[in-house]
C-alpha cells in the first residue's frame, strides 16, 4: 500500500463519519430545537401572572397544574415558530441574520419543519384537554391560529400587527388562570393588555428610531415597520403605559384592605414595584434602546443589571 493510502487510513475517523445516520439525526434535532427558539420560552412564564394575582400559588396542585400549562403553551409556540420558519424559509435566505436560521440554511427541511410544527399544534391542544380543561385547549388551539394567520396575514396590516402580538403575550397571562378556574378580574385582564401592548409597541418604536439612525430600509428589519411613524408609536406605548398602571392601580385597590389574614396590604404595597418596572422599561423605550422583555433582561444581566417587568 503507497504511503498515502496508509496516511488516509490512519487519520480515517474511527466513529460517526460525515454522512453518518446519527451525526445527521442528531444536526436535524439540533435544528429543530433553534427553530424552536428557546430563548423566548422565558415569555411563558407569563402563565403564573393570574394564579400569582390571585394568590393562589402555595399548593402543590397548583404548582403541577402551571408546570404543565407551561409546557403546552411552550409546544404551541414552538409550533408556531417551526412553521413561521418553513414558510419564510426562501425570504429568510436573503435576510442578512435570519439567514442563519436552521430551515433558511438548509439544516432543517422545510418539510420536516412543517410536520412538526402541525404535529405540536395539534398535540398541545389536545393534550390539553386531557390534562387541563376544555377551555385551556380552546384558548390555546385560538392562540395558534391567531399567531399563525398573524405570520401569513396580520403582520402586514397596520395596527392588527400591534393587537395580535399583544393579544399573545395577553393569553399567556390568562391561561393559567383559565386551567385552574380562577375567575380573572377585570381589572387583571385590562393591566395585562395593556401592559403587553406597552411593551410591544415600546419594542416596535426602538426599531423605528434604531431604523431612522441607521439608515435602514424597512425590508432589513420588519416589512411593516416602516408605514409606522415614531411619533404615532410614542403615542401607543405612553398611552399604553398610562392604562396599564391605571388598571394596576384600581386592581390592586379593589379589595380594599389585607387579604387572607396578612398584617401588610400586599396588593397595594405591590403598587410601587409595578410602577418603577414600567418607569423604568420607559427609560429603555424612550432611548429607543427596548428590546423585547426576554431579550432586555439578558441584555442588562451582562452589565450587571436587571430590569423588574411583569408583562
Amino acid at each position: 500500500m503507497s504511503e498515502r493510502g496508509i496516511t488516509a487510513l490512519v487519520t480515517q475517523p474511527l466513529h460517526s463519519p460525515p454522512g453518518d445516520p446519527v451525526r445527521r439525526s442528531l444536526s436535524l434535532s439540533g435544528g429543530l430545537l433553534r427553530t424552536a427558539r428557546p430563548r423566548q420560552w422565558v415569555k411563558n412564564t407569563l402563565v403564573v401572572a393570574a394564579p400569582a394575582a390571585a394568590g393562589e400559588l402555595a399548593s402543590r396542585h397548583t404548582l403541577t397544574q402551571l408546570a404543565v400549562v407551561f409546557v403546552l403553551f411552550t409546544a404551541a409556540a414552538s409550533a408556531v415558530y417551526l412553521i413561521n420558519d418553513a414558510r419564510d424559509a426562501e425570504a429568510d435566505r436573503a435576510h442578512p441574520v435570519k439567514c442563519r436560521r436552521a430551515v433558511a440554511a438548509g439544516q432543517v427541511p422545510a418539510s420536516v419543519a412543517y410536520t412538526a410544527g402541525f404535529l405540536l399544534a395539534l398535540l398541545a391542544p389536545a393534550a390539553a384537554v386531557l390534562l387541563c380543561n376544555p377551555m385551556t385547549a380552546a384558548l390555546l388551539t385560538v392562540y395558534v391560529v391567531m399567531q399563525l394567520a398573524y405570520c401569513i396575514w396580520f403582520k402586514h396590516v397596520l395596527v392588527v400587527d400591534l393587537v395580535v402580538v399583544t393579544s399573545g403575550f395577553l393569553m399567556r397571562a390568562m391561561i393559567g388562570g383559565v386551567a385552574l378556574q380562577i375567575p380573572l378580574s377585570r381589572w387583571f385582564l385590562i393591566t395585562a393588555g395593556f401592559g403587553a401592548l406597552f411593551m410591544v409597541a415600546a419594542k416596535r418604536y426602538s426599531e423605528a428610531v434604531q431604523m431612522e439612525d441607521r439608515a435602514q430600509s424597512p425590508g432589513a428589519t420588519r416589512a411593516l415597520l416602516g408605514e409606522y411613524t415614531t411619533g404615532y408609536l410614542r403615542f401607543v406605548w405612553q398611552l399604553a403605559a398610562g392604562v396599564a398602571v391605571l388598571g394596576y392601580c384600581l386592581w390592586a385597590l379593589e379589595s380594599g384592605g389585607t387579604a387572607n389574614g396578612s398584617l401588610l396590604p400586599w396588593r397595594q404595597l405591590s403598587l410601587i414595584a409595578f410602577i418603577l418596572a414600567v418607569l423604568r422599561y420607559a427609560v429603555f423605550a424612550d432611548r429607543g434602546t427596548a428590546g423585547a422583555p426576554a431579550a432586555r433582561t439578558l441584555d442588562l444581566a451582562t452589565e450587571g443589571k436587571r430590569i423588574p417587568w411583569t408583562g
